[in-house]
């Protein structure tokens, strides 16, 4: 089943994401298998939001295994993502 996951980052700042997605895109596992869209932007309380789409919860735990190095490195890795069922995630074909 596919799911949504939910990242807030109180006080989080679009330079700490951008840094934080760069090291993300470059690492040699990414993306995983599973990973279906992303979207990220102000939270608008002064932090930053996160949401994730992936075909299953087991999905998202591997790449989260892989990726939480990476968020304690940034000053991040305190987070829980909150993660919920999707009834459908809709991802147009691109080109």
């Amino acid at each position: 089943m596919p799911v949504i996951v939910t990242i807030e980052i109180p006080g989080g700042s679009e330079e700490l994401y951008r840094r934080t997605h760069a090291r993300i895109n470059a690492a040699p596992w990414f993306p995983t298998p599973g990973f279906l869209a992303h979207a990220a932007g102000p939270d608008g309380t002064g932090g930053f939001r996160v949401i994730d789409f992936w075909d299953s919860v087991e999905a998202f735990r591997a790449f989260e295994r892989k990726a939480r190095p990476i968020y304690e490195e940034m000053g991040i890795g305190g987070v829980i993502p909150r993660v919920d069922e999707a009834v459908e995630v809709v991802v147009p074909p691109r080109g």
